[in-house]
């Protein structure tokens, strides 16, 4: 299937924002904002209500699965079903899984119903989001598909880790926690309205008019990695791309607490570390279309990433413990974190059709992260420490570089996403 927009000179074109979708890159900011007010507070505010932390744990890790889970349906069923139908599918369950959540665990701590629903709730965004960004691939031309991409994943983290924050910090205050959780449903009907009712483009399924069809379409993420083992790749790479991020949290409060850091200061730390990235992700989806998709992620992610989380560990030791320095150093991390967006552009132009499919393998490395980060603080800490689990997420940022080093386009095409100035000197 041939969607993509062949030349469009408006503005927003030219900024690299496909014009006919310009209204679900709206509703995805609004959208993600909704699902992002607890982000930060739900989990002390569980504790202090007289959970344990390891109920609190419990619930976080159900919710991952089923974020897992909907992150890799979400790109079959996009192009099976259609986006919109998915993306109304993801915003139904959001909403069911929130009203139980807030209607029925909450206010008892009910905590078998909490399970059930938050995990329900869990299934909302990945089937809303990520459907849109399918959309995304079929309906960008290629020269500015990693521009499209890079402006997906600028509103989707603007929403869930800069407003919503920011909102749900004024909200709290001046609507309570329960009633701030309610105003979620608020949000993202608002973002759905923009998204599948002002968004009026057109989208034709890959998947045919009969059910089976659409069927095998299901099948398609798990066929597509053996078909195209390079699809694979991309999947890993995904998922070592946001580990630490998922990571640092565990374990860097308390060792930034070890040299002086209150836990205002490093939240301020870590909500600034987002704010740059969300600017960064929208600049490496030009830097991708300019100096190569396959270079962008190698350099600018991996070995990047792998230089700034070291930098960004040692650096209240090296600067003394000054606040700004140590900043500023987790500021180049979440920058050059950006630098993995081409690899939304890059793996689903591994394949000529099935683009869902492969975007679905890449969804799926999103949600696994969610607790594979986590997992590996919680393997390797009491045995290698802060200092061992360090080098090991910064190791893993080495190992996406050379996987990547592997993801070449089937033509070698010279184009703008295609060209790699390496391989262009060696000759291989």
């Amino acid at each position: 299937m041939k969607q993509e927009l062949n030349s469009d000179n408006s503005l927003l074109g030219r900024a690299g924002i496909p014009k006919q979708l310009a209204w679900g890159y709206l509703g995805i900011l609004i959208f993600m904002m909704g699902d992002g007010v607890e982000q930060g507070w739900l989990s002390p505010y569980l504790i202090g209500r007289g959970m344990t932390i390891q109920q609190s744990a419990s619930l976080f890790t159900v919710y991952g699965i089923t974020i897992a889970i909907s992150s890799w349906f979400s790109g079959v069923l996009a192009e099976g079903f259609g986006p919109k139908k998915t993306m109304l599918m993801g915003l139904l369950l959001y909403i069911i899984g929130t009203a139980g959540f807030v209607g029925y665990g909450l206010p008892d701590l009910n905590y078998g119903v909490m399970l059930v629903t938050y995990a329900v709730r869990g299934f909302g965004y990945p089937l809303f989001a990520y459907s849109f960004l399918v959309w995304i691939t079929y309906r960008s031309p290629g020269k500015k598909l990693g521009s499209a991409v890079g402006w997906f994943w600028f509103v989707f983290t603007g929403g869930l880790n800069v407003f919503g924050a920011y909102y749900s910090s004024w909200a709290i205050e001046h609507l309570g926690y329960l009633d701030t959780l309610w105003s979620s449903i608020f949000w993202v009907l608002v973002g759905a309205f923009f998204a599948l009712v002002l968004n009026r483009d057109k989208f034709e399924t890959s998947a045919g008019k009969n059910r089976s069809s659409k069927t095998e379409e299901l099948a398609k993420g798990l066929i597509i990695m053996k078909e195209e083992p390079k699809v694979l790749l991309g999947g890993i790479v995904r998922i070592i791309n946001t580990t630490a991020q998922f990571a640092f949290p565990v374990f860097l409060p308390t060792y930034m607490a070890a040299h002086g850091f209150t836990t205002t200061e490093w939240l301020q730390i870590w909500g600034t570390i987002f704010t740059a990235n969300i600017a960064f992700n929208l600049i490496f989806g030009f830097v991708g279309d300019g100096f190569g998709w396959r270079n962008t992620v190698m350099w600018f992610g991996g070995i990047g990433c792998a230089l700034t989380t070291l930098l960004f560990y040692y650096s209240p030791v090296m600067f003394g413990g000054s606040f700004w320095m140590v900043m500023f150093c987790g500021i180049l991390w979440g920058a050059l974190l950006a630098g993995y967006v081409p690899l939304s552009a890059l793996v689903p132009s591994l394949v000529k059709k099935d683009k869902g499919a492969a975007m679905a393998v890449l969804n799926l490395g999103a949600g696994l992260a969610v607790f594979v980060g986590p997992a590996i603080v919680g393997i390797f800490i009491g045995s290698l420490g802060n200092t061992g689990v360090v080098w090991i997420l910064a190791g893993l940022y080495v190992l996406s570089a050379i996987l990547t080093r592997f993801i070449t386009l089937p033509n070698n095409a010279k184009t703008a996403h295609a060209a790699d100035p390496l391989v262009a000197v060696s000759g291989t």
